[in-house]
């Protein structure tokens, strides 16, 4: 997903995305990295407030915010002074608001976040430790509120559940859609067209069957009336085979620019983004789950070398969002929401794979940011559930609840170790290789007129690779079917050519079986080499593009490729040479020892393990994934080895080398920066430049809002003078928007002043002013103009925070926000700071 393009969209009540803003044209950004536009940001085209689903900010006709609301004791008088008590939001710093218990927290409003920002973590989570003290205090007054308190115990426990079964049932529907559509390109079952190839023979009364025909399936030049064996029926089979991926690949990605921009790419990216804070407004909406939901099936049907894993991460995060809203707790607040938001993934991940422990530690190790032990508790329970329900459904129509069940006789012998991380250096090198490829490409997009045709950028990769991929058996089936078979040994009675092998059954004292590969072997061999190059080149070409693709299954096709191949190499080595003493000494139960298969699962996790940088989750999932717990040990080799490897030649995986491109505002915790520089280096102003504050008790309405006219930023701090500019507090610029609106309404002077201190006994000369103490934080985050860069980024990742204060004996110097730390850091590393676009 590319930031400009998510930049130009906006959503609408529905969470569908339009574009009524066009901000890539208009949208500017300040020093504080807020945007500042012809449109402030609570304005549309045309003026018109722009408003989306979870605008909980409740606005009354009388009186101020939710005035209704507050005790009698802290309502406005009605005469002499004005205040604003409606906006009782809880500080980042924790603390610096007056009554605050006494809010209803359910009739509490708060500024809602704009699009394209990040959330104040502790803003976040201070206003729901609130919320639970109201809660507790208030269970003794009734059994309503002790019911409700009950409720609110077991809402997280009831929502993680309502995800869990949503995610498996509609992960089923797609894994059942995907495998119909797949089949649909090579024929139909006419008696029945709704099944599948497997359902349709199934449906047959044939015992045996030659090869995977049965008499109930039709392939297209048999239902055109040609033999499927003639060179016409060859033809007939080649034209359909590219008109159906054309058709598929076409319909995707209209319905993805049409409906949903949003649902394009992986998504892990930017779930990644939005767990640690950042605000995509319609990212994880509806219409984002639906067309993302069914353009997957037709983008993995069409041929095309991609998978459906990745966006099932998205799919699954778009369930808990929405869920989430059905739930106050979670709906109404950002960091809250982001603990469901976690076990979506993990959930996402379970159903993708069949793994639900490696789900939970892919959404701790890969995806979220924050990630408490309840949350863990919470995203192995969703994950349970989520798999519980997909195994009910059994898409895959078999008796294993894993997507690539092996079963090898014969165990791993030690000297192995070599070979398998042999494997893991080649991932690692395939993986950086990648890596480097794909995202030139992707920038060569982003930077030419290829971007501004993305459909008929879809259409050429699709008609390149089913016109390549079809004269190729192994690259004609689908790559979960390659990888299967890939990963599994050879049977004596198999009879295609990567087991066409002289097997002798008579020379049973001889120390090795003598399994000497026959032409079949090194045909198909051959075969392989080739899928494997044609892999890398149009995988390179297809993640990244306008359609819901995965990378999962193509780096798994990519790996199992490798390592079959390397795997049959050290079985016709140990043939050729059984006198060896690694052979000699460990093959002596007069079978051969190396089972090929094994190589193509080690290889498998080498090269995902090389793209995504990913070990302890890595592991886990392709141990769930093909129930090989007794091969644990290599995977591991291998997949440490890819890691090392692909660290050294390139510093991060392929999800955060997207997020980089496209500009996301993330500062990876896994990260190590190892620079000098201070706060004062990265903090703005600099230089002595304007600086945008609001004093205590001596800027009236008038000036307020005129200030708020002329700049962006998200908040303003609050100084006791111009002259002094000792810090008071900071207040956020939507509450103080809501405050000034609410006291227009109720008649407030221009020339009234905005009072963030006490009021002074006696009366007060001129108009009554403006009492805005309520909505002022007292104890914002501040640092010194000397604390070093790396503490500052500590404070932005483990706190999560929104942005800090700079000060210097006590006087406000200037304020560090996450975006000025990340320019500051491309600065250092001599590239390009532009491309961090958002606050």
């Amino acid at each position: 997903m590319d930031a400009d393009e998510i930049a130009g969209y906006s959503t609408d009540d529905d969470g569908m995305e339009t574009d009524p803003l066009n901000t890539t044209d208009t949208m500017s950004y300040d020093s504080l990295g807020s945007p500042s536009a012809q449109q402030s940001p609570e304005t549309g085209g045309g003026g018109q407030r722009r408003r989306s689903d979870d605008d909980l900010m409740e606005i009354t006709t009388g009186g101020t915010v939710l005035e209704h609301s507050l005790p009698e004791s802290d309502r406005p008088p009605p005469h002499g002074h004005v205040s604003f008590a409606g906006l009782g939001g809880v500080t980042s710093g924790g603390g610096g608001h007056h009554g605050l218990e006494q809010l209803e927290p359910e009739g509490e409003p708060f500024g809602q976040y704009d699009d394209f920002h990040t959330i104040d973590w502790q803003r976040d989570l201070a206003r729901d430790r609130m919320r639970h003290r109201y809660i507790v205090k208030k269970r003794q007054t009734g059994f309503f509120d002790l019911i409700r308190q009950f409720h609110d115990a077991w809402s997280g426990w009831l929502c993680v559940l309502f995800v869990g079964i949503v995610a498996g049932g509609v992960a089923g529907v797609i894994d059942i859609g995907a495998r119909w559509m797949e089949d649909m390109r090579f024929g139909v079952c006419p008696e029945a067209f709704w099944l599948n190839k497997d359902q349709c023979c199934w449906s047959s009364n044939e015992t045996f069957f030659e090869g995977d025909n049965c008499s109930q399936w039709y392939s297209w030049p048999e239902v055109l009336g040609a033999q499927h064996d003639s060179a016409g029926g060859y033809v007939l089979a080649y034209l359909c085979y590219v008109l159906w991926a054309l058709v598929l690949g076409l319909l995707a990605v209209r319905l993805v620019r049409t409906f949903a921009p949003y649902a394009c790419g992986s998504g892990i990216p930017e779930i990644k983004t939005i767990l640690s804070g950042f605000i995509i407004r319609g990212y994880l909406g509806k219409w984002t789950l639906l067309i993302k939901s069914v353009c997957m099936m037709l983008a993995v049907s069409a041929g095309l070398s991609l998978g459906k894993e990745g966006p099932l991460v998205h799919v699954a995060c778009c369930i808990g969002n929405i869920i989430a809203y059905m739930f106050p707790k979670y709906g109404r607040n950002e960091a809250k929401k982001r603990e469901i938001l976690s076990a979506s993934a993990a959930a996402g991940v379970s159903v993708a794979f069949g793994a639900p422990i490696g789900g939970v530690l892919f959404s701790l190790e890969e995806a979220s940011y924050y990630f408490p032990l309840k949350t863990l508790w919470r995203s192995f329970f969703c994950a349970l559930i989520s798999a519980f329900i997909l195994n009910s459904i059994n898409p895959f129509g078999n008796e294993h609840s894993v997507l690539f069940y092996v079963h090898h006789e014969r165990p791993w012998i030690f000297f192995e170790l070599l070979p398998f991380i042999f494997l893991g250096i080649l991932g690692g090198v395939i993986g950086a290789a990648f890596i480097r490829c794909n995202i030139f490409w992707c920038r060569f997009r982003k930077t030419s007129l290829l971007g501004q045709y993305p459909a008929t950028e879809v259409v050429v990769v699709t008609i390149a690779t089913a016109i390549l991929a079809f004269p190729n058996p192994y690259s004609r089936m689908p790559s979960s079917e390659l990888i299967n078979l890939l990963f599994n040994d050879c049977g004596p009675s198999e009879g295609i050519d990567l087991c066409d092998y002289k097997h002798n059954f008579t020379n049973l004292n001889h120390a090795i079986e003598t399994r000497e590969a026959a032409a079949g072997v090194y045909s198909a061999l051959w075969q392989l080499a080739v899928v494997f190059v044609l892999k890398f080149l149009v995988t390179i070409f297809t993640f990244g593009m306008k359609i819901p693709a995965g990378l999962f299954i193509p780096s798994m096709a990519l790996g199992a490729t490798m390592g079959r191949i390397v795997g049959v190499g050290m079985e016709q080595l140990a043939v050729s040479y059984p006198h060896w003493w690694v052979f000699s000494s460990e093959c002596t139960t007069g079978e051969n020892c190396i089972t090929s298969g094994l190589y193509a699962t080690v290889g498998a996790a080498a090269v995902l393990g090389g793209v995504t940088r990913m070990t302890v989750s890595l592991v886990v999932i392709m141990v769930e994934l093909t129930g090989g717990v007794s091969y644990i040990v290599p995977v591991m080799a291998a997949v440490m080895a890819a890691k090392w490897v692909g660290d050294a030649l390139g510093r991060e995986g392929i999800y955060d080398a997207h997020i980089y491109l496209n500009g996301y505002p993330f500062l990876d915790s896994k990260e190590e920066f190892d620079h000098t520089s201070l706060a004062a280096d990265v903090m703005e102003p600099r230089n002595s430049a304007p600086f945008s504050v609001i004093t205590q008790d001596s800027m009236t309405v008038a000036e307020v809002e005129q200030m708020l006219k002329e700049t962006g930023h998200n908040g303003f701090p609050v100084v006791v003078s111009k002259e002094s500019q000792y810090l008071v507090g900071f207040v956020l610029r939507r509450d103080l928007n809501l405050a000034l609106a609410g006291a227009r309404r109720d008649g407030i002077s221009g020339q009234s002043v905005c009072l963030f201190s006490s009021v002074p006994a006696g009366p007060w000369p001129g108009p009554p002013p403006l009492k805005l103490r309520r909505i002022l934080d007292l104890a914002p985050i501040t640092i010194t103009d000397q604390t070093p860069l790396e503490t500052v980024i500590d404070m932005f990742r483990k706190l999560g925070l929104r942005q800090t204060l700079v000060t210097h004996n006590g006087r406000l110097l200037g304020i560090i926000t996450k975006k000025d730390v990340l320019r500051h850091l491309k600065h250092l590393e001599s590239e390009d700071p532009d491309p961090v676009l958002f606050h």
